[in-house]
C-alpha cells in the first residue's frame, strides 16, 4: 500500500513537472513575439522555472479551496499561443479555473471561450513602438530597474535599456558596475549572462547592449551620439527633486521625459501606480514615482477607504536601513541616523503618511506617521492603525482584501497571504507594492490594525516600471477583466 502510494505520488509530481516544462517555451515565445505576459493568479511566469510554475498553481488552492492542475491550465496556454494577440497580461490560472469550475463550466468549446474572453486583444495589430530608457544612477533601485528591463529583452520588447549614467570613470569602473549587477547580496545572482565591452565602454547582458556614460550633470550629455533618441530618463539619484533640477535631464540631447524614483517637490505629480496613474498625461515630461512606503500603503488605504471609509489613523513603518544611514556611529546631519544602522533600531520620521494625499487626496489631513529603521537590509513593514466609518470584523476585512488582491484593478499592487509563518525574508522579490498579512489583522468595531509587508527595493522598482510604461504610452490590459 505504501509502495503504491509512493508510486502515485512520484507519477503525480512527474506529470506536473512535464506540463510545467512544456509551458516554459510557450510562455517565453508569447512574450518575445507578442509582448503577452502570462501569470497564474497574479504570479508572473516570465523567466520562471518549472518549479515556479508548479508553485504558482498551488497558490490557486489557497484562494479557491480547489486544486487547479497543470493539465487543466496547459490547454489554455497552448490555445492562447496559437492566437494572434495584441500585447496584454493574461492570467491563465483565472481563465482555467473559470473554464473548468466557474461560470463557464458548461462551455465545452475552449477556443470559443477564449475568443470571448480575449476578444479585446484578438486579431489586433501591435502598433506600439519601442521606447529607449536611460537609468541615471546605478545604485540599489537603478540596478533592480536594470534587471527588470533586461528580463524583458527580446524582439518585441517595448522598453529598451540603452544606457546607464554614473559618475566616475576610473580604471576598473566598468567591471565594478557589471559585478554589482551580476551579484546582489539581497536579491541573489543575475538571471543570465553579463560581459564587459571595454572598447565601446558598455555592458552586455542577455543580448542587451547597455552604454555606460560618465557625467557629473544631466545637461552635459548628448545621448544622440549613442543612437539614443526620445528617451525616458529614470533618475535614481534623488539629487534633484524639483522641476528645475529634474529639468536638466530634458536639456540633454536625445531625451523626452524624466521619472524620479523619490518623492517629488513642488508641482511635480507624485504617482502611485494603481491609484492615480491615470493622472499621467501624454504632455507630462516630469513625474515622480513617490516613495517605496507611499507605494506600499496608498493602494491598501484607497481600497479600505472606498469600502469602509477612513476617519483618521496613524501609520508606523518598520523600515530596513538604507544607504543614507551609517554602518558605524558617525556624523549625520539628521537626528539619530548617525548611529550604527546594523546595531540599532532608530526612530526617525517619514513623510509617507502625508504623501498619501498627493496620490489619494481623499485622505488629506487624516493620517499621521513615523518610522523605525531596523537592522535588516531589505523588506519593511507598515502598521496601519485606522478608525473606520463603519464597523466590521476580521473575517470581513480579510475577505475584502483577499478579493481586492485577486480580482480588483489593484491586483498588481496588493498581494495577500494567509500564512501564519511569514517573515520579512519571505517577501524579498515580491513584485507587488505590498503584501497584506491577514493573520495579523486586528479589528475591534470600527478600529482596525493592518500589517502590510513590502519589498522596499524590488516591489517599489516594479511600481516604477509601471510608471515608465505609462509614460511611454505602453498600456497593456490585464485579462480576464
Amino acid at each position: 500500500m505504501n509502495q503504491q502510494f509512493e508510486q502515485e505520488l512520484q507519477n503525480s509530481w512527474q506529470e506536473r513537472q512535464e506540463y510545467a516544462e512544456m509551458m516554459l517555451p510557450l510562455i517565453g515565445k508569447l512574450y518575445r513575439n507578442h509582448a503577452v505576459e502570462i501569470s497564474v493568479y497574479g504570479r508572473p511566469l516570465l523567466n520562471a522555472s518549472a518549479i515556479d510554475v508548479i508553485k504558482a498553481h498551488r497558490k490557486v488552492r489557497l484562494h479557491e479551496g480547489i486544486k487547479l492542475r497543470l493539465r487543466e491550465s496547459f490547454p489554455i496556454l497552448e490555445a492562447i499561443s496559437k492566437m494572434q494577440l495584441a500585447p496584454a497580461q493574461i492570467d491563465i490560472g483565472k481563465l482555467a479555473f473559470d473554464f473548468h469550475f466557474g461560470s463557464a463550466v458548461d462551455k465545452k468549446d475552449l477556443q470559443a471561450y477564449l475568443n470571448d474572453k480575449l476578444s479585446t486583444i484578438e486579431g489586433r495589430g501591435d502598433d506600439q513602438q519601442p521606447k529607449d530608457v536611460v537609468l541615471y544612477g546605478f545604485g540599489r533601485i537603478g540596478r533592480l530597474m536594470a534587471r527588470l528591463l533586461i528580463e524583458r529583452n527580446g524582439m518585441n520588447n517595448k522598453l529598451r535599456l540603452r544606457a546607464i549614467v554614473v559618475r566616475g570613470g576610473k580604471d576598473g569602473d566598468l567591471e565594478k558596475r557589471a559585478s554589482l549587477l551580476r551579484r546582489d547580496s539581497v536579491h541573489g545572482p543575475f538571471n543570465g549572462s553579463i560581459t564587459v565591452d571595454h572598447e565601446r565602454q558598455a555592458i552586455k547582458a542577455n543580448g542587451a547592449f547597455i552604454q555606460v556614460i560618465y557625467a557629473d550633470s544631466p545637461d552635459q550629455i548628448d545621448y544622440t551620439k549613442y543612437g539614443i533618441d526620445n528617451a525616458i530618463v529614470v533618475d535614481n539619484t534623488g539629487k534633484w527633486r524639483d522641476r528645475e533640477g529634474l529639468g536638466l535631464h530634458l536639456k540633454a540631447k536625445g531625451t523626452a521625459k524624466a521619472i524620479l524614483t523619490a518623492p517629488g517637490k513642488g508641482d511635480i505629480k507624485n504617482i502611485v501606480h494603481g491609484v492615480n496613474h491615470n493622472d499621467i498625461k501624454p504632455e507630462d515630461t516630469i513625474i515622480s514615482a513617490a516613495s517605496c512606503t507611499t507605494n506600499a500603503i496608498t493602494p491598501v488605504l484607497k481600497a479600505l477607504d472606498e469600502e469602509y471609509g477612513i476617519e483618521n489613523g496613524h501609520v508606523e513603518t518598520v523600515h530596513s536601513y538604507t544607504n543614507d544611514q551609517n554602518l558605524i556611529d558617525n556624523f549625520h546631519k539628521a537626528e539619530r541616523r548617525g548611529r550604527s544602522a546594523p546595531l540599532n533600531m532608530v526612530i526617525t520620521e517619514t513623510g509617507a503618511a502625508k504623501a498619501v494625499a498627493k496620490a489619494y487626496p481623499q485622505l488629506e489631513g487624516k493620517l499621521t506617521g513615523n518610522a523605525i529603521r531596523v537592522p535588516t537590509p531589505n523588506v519593511s513593514l507598515a502598521i496601519l492603525n485606522l478608525n473606520l466609518a463603519k464597523q466590521t470584523d476580521k473575517l470581513a476585512v480579510n475577505e475584502f482584501l483577499r478579493n481586492t488582491a485577486l480580482f480588483s484593478p489593484l491586483q498588481h499592487q496588493i498581494d495577500y497571504t494567509a500564512s501564519t509563518e511569514i517573515v520579512s525574508t519571505d517577501v524579498v522579490g515580491s513584485r507587488a507594492a505590498s503584501v497584506v498579512d491577514s493573520q495579523a489583522t486586528i479589528v475591534a468595531g470600527n478600529r482596525i490594525t493592518l500589517y502590510v509587508w513590502y519589498d522596499n527595493e524590488f516591489g517599489y522598482s516594479c511600481q516604477v516600471m509601471r510608471c515608465v510604461m505609462d509614460m511611454a504610452g505602453l498600456t497593456f490590459p490585464t485579462l480576464p477583466a
